[in-house]
């Protein structure tokens, strides 16, 4: 294990996810302070890359400078703003409607979207705690009218404090099973997160390392974009579990205080 530690720490870019590796709900996980001080002090480059679409990159740099870590608003980017920027270059200055929280709402607004609940081009899902059955519904007959289906994430799940909580896949899928309409998902796996983390960072793919707790989300996007994955198993996937999938990832840590830890 312990050459396999070096390895990754001789990486010069470190895309890393937040829920499970970071923190759970709004408590820090063992090491990570001391990670985050490291890879600051040796200069590394790094990203936090969340499929969480609720907050801004500003309140979720606020959330870890609560929790005791400073990092600038540079260092996050959400499944919300790749949402966005996709849309964006799909179809400029268009119109969605919007079941989603603070994060997707003002990343929308920030490429020129309008909100329509009439006849939008899209209808965009992303880890809403506003959720009910009139939503839902409305969403459903506006993509029969035409709307194409949009999630942020594909995620089924995340880790909470107190266990988990359902995610956008779930979520949408009333939708999906009501229409008979399949959603297009912009965030982790689909490798167009991975694209952007590289871009932002400056680094090559044979130069980063993905850090991430979900084999079918953050493991496979790294891996299907040819970048190096270290599974930890500080949030929602277990040793026992990673024998179910076709694919393994390069590295598997406790948690990111295996990195740092003498």
């Amino acid at each position: 294990m312990e050459q396999d530690i070096q390895k990754i720490r001789s990486k010069a870019g470190f895309i890393i996810d937040m829920d499970g590796v970071i923190y759970h709900g709004n408590r820090l996980l063992p090491g990570v302070t001391d990670f985050v001080n490291w890879l600051e002090s040796s200069g590394k480059k790094y990203l936090f890359l969340t499929n969480s679409a609720e907050r801004t990159p500003k309140e979720l740099h606020e959330k870890l400078k609560r929790l005791g870590i400073n990092s600038g608003e540079e260092h996050f980017y959400t499944s919300a703003l790749a949402t966005a920027a996709f849309l964006s270059s799909q179809n400029p200055n268009g119109s969605a409607y919007i079941i989603g929280d603070a994060g997707l709402i003002h990343a929308m607004y920030s490429v020129g979207y309008t909100v329509n609940n009439v006849n939008p081009d899209y209808v965009v899902v992303g880890d809403p705690h506003s959720y009910n059955f009139e939503k839902i519904e409305l969403a459903v007959n506006l993509v029969i009218k035409g709307a194409k289906l949009i999630g942020t994430n594909s995620d089924i799940s995340g880790p909470v404090e107190n266990g988990i909580t359902p995610s956008t896949k779930a979520l949408i899928a009333p939708i999906e099973i009501a229409t008979g309409k399949k959603a297009y998902f912009v965030g982790k796996p689909n490798p167009l997160m991975m694209r952007i983390a590289l871009k932002k960072l400056g680094v090559k793919r044979e130069d980063a390392v993905v850090i991430g707790d979900r084999m079918d989300t953050d493991i496979r996007c790294g891996m299907e974009s040819e970048i190096d994955t270290l599974l930890v198993l500080s949030g929602i996937t277990s040793r026992n579990e990673v024998n179910n999938f076709p694919y393994r990832p390069k590295y598997i840590l406790n948690g990111v205080i295996d990195l740092v830890q003498q």
